[in-house]
C-alpha cells in the first residue's frame, strides 16, 4: 500500500466512509523511525492519525499490539481503530498536535501540573505486574541487559564521538571509558524491571483536553524505570531548572512509595539519565548524518550539557567527564543552532 489512494481507501473502509465522502489525506514531516504519519479528515470536522510503517524496524510491528494492552490497562495511549499487519497501516484517534514540547515556553505552573499528570501515566505503567503481561499475545522487545547496554555505549561511541565529534579517542582511554560505562549499565542493570516505554520524552507525550497520552511506545521492553525518568526529565527537547526537575522526581518518588531512599533514588535517576543521554546523542548523530534528518542535530548542545551535568551528579565516571572537554570543544566548532 503506496499511493495516496490507496491509503484513503484504507482509512475510509476502517471507518466505513461511502466513496461519496469527502476526504482529505495530509502528510507530517518524516521521523526517524521508519514510519510516514498522515492525518486523515473527513467532514463535517472529524479526523484520525493513518501511520505506514516498515518492517526494516521490528518494534513497528509491535506498536498496535501493545497500544490495545495500555489501553485495556488504562494507560493512556491513543485508541486504536485498526491495523492492517498485511498492509503495514495503522489508523488510531487524533490527539491533535500539542504535545508537552510545544508548551516548553508556558508557565511552570502549568508545565508543573501537565508533567505531574504524565508521571503519573508513568507509574501506572511501571507498576503493571510484569507476571501478568500477556507475552504469548503482545510482543515486545528483548528485556534491557548486558546486551542491550553494549548496543547503547557502542551507538554512542561510533554516531557521537567518531562520526559527529569526528574525535579518534587513545586505545586507553577508550579502554578506560568502556569499563566505566560497563559498571554504570551494570548499575542500572540491578534496577527492579518493569514495562518501560524507552522513549519517553516530550515530543511523545501528546496533550488532549489538558491530559497527557503516550505515544510511539513501540520500543517498550522491560528494564529499569529510572531510564524512563532520565528520558523525561532529563529531556534534550526541553528545559529545566535544577529545583524543577527536583521536584518532579520527588513527586513520582512519593508516588512509588519504594523502600529506598531519597539519596539512592537520586543516584540511581542519574545513572540512567546518564545512560538515556547516551544513546540520545549516539541517535542525533545517526538520524543527523547518516539518515539526513538535519534538525535532529540542533538538539545536540542542549543533549550534551544534560550529559554532563547528570555524568556529574551520578559520580564515579571521571573519564566520561574528562572526554566531555573534547566532546564540548567538537560541538562548538561545528556551531549548530539551537531550536527554539
Amino acid at each position: 500500500m503506496k499511493s495516496q489512494e490507496d491509503l484513503i481507501q484504507f482509512a475510509r473502509e476502517s471507518l466505513g466512509l461511502p466513496q461519496s465522502a469527502e476526504t482529505e489525506l495530509i502528510s507530517y514531516p518524516g521521523r526517524g523511525s521508519d514510519r510516514s504519519y498522515f492525518r486523515f479528515k473527513w467532514a463535517p470536522a472529524n479526523s484520525a492519525i493513518l501511520v505506514r510503517y516498515q518492517t526494516i524496524r521490528i518494534e513497528n510491528c509491535y506498536f498496535a499490539d501493545i497500544a490495545a494492552f495500555l489501553h485495556e490497562n488504562g494507560i493512556p495511549v491513543p485508541r486504536l481503530i485498526l491495523h492492517d499487519a498485511s498492509a503495514q497501516c495503522i489508523l488510531m484517534e487524533d490527539l491533535g498536535d500539542k504535545d508537552l514540547w510545544a508548551l516548553r515556553q508556558s508557565s511552570w505552573e502549568l508545565r508543573q501540573k501537565l508533567y505531574q499528570k504524565t508521571l503519573i501515566a508513568a507509574h501506572k505503567l511501571h507498576s503493571l505486574p510484569e507476571e501478568s503481561f500477556p507475552s504469548g499475545r503482545v510482543k515486545l522487545m528483548e528485556p534491557c541487559g548486558p546486551a542491550f547496554y553494549l548496543w547503547e555505549r557502542e551507538y554512542f561511541r561510533d554516531n557521537f564521538i567518531k562520526a559527529l565529534c569526528r574525535i579518534d579517542l587513545d586505545p586507553y582511554i577508550e579502554q578506560q571509558l568502556e569499563s566505566e560505562l560497563s559498571r554504570l549499565s551494570a548499575r542500572i542493570e540491578s534496577h527492579q524491571h518493569c514495562l518501560m516505554h524507552r522513549d519517553l520524552q516530550s515530543q511523545n507525550v501528546m496533550i488532549f483536553q489538558d491530559e497527557p497520552y503516550l505515544i510511539d511506545f513501540q520500543g517498550m521492553r522491560f528494564g529499569s524505570r529510572f531510564y524512563d525518568l532520565g528520558s523525561l526529565l532529563c529531556d534534550p527537547y526541553v528545559g529545566f531548572a535544577d529545583n524543577e526537575r527536583t521536584d518532579l522526581l520527588s513527586f513520582y518518588y512519593r508516588l512509588s512509595q519504594t523502600e529506598m531512599d531519597w539519596g539512592n533514588f537520586q543516584r540511581a535517576f542519574w545513572d540512567a539519565s546518564v545512560e538515556r543521554l547516551l544513546q540520545a546523542l549516539g541517535c542525533y548523530g545517526y538520524l543527523g548524518l547518516t539518515k539526513g534528518l538535519r534538525a535532529y542535530l540542533t538538539h545536540v548542545p542542549a543533549g550534551f550539557r544534560n550529559l554532563r551535568l547528570a555524568a556529574e551528579n551520578a559520580g564515579d565516571l571521571p573519564f566520561l567527564l574528562e572526554i566531555c572537554e573534547k566532546f564540548d570543544k567538537a560541538i562548538r566548532d561545528l556551531k549548530f543552532e539551537i531550536r527554539d
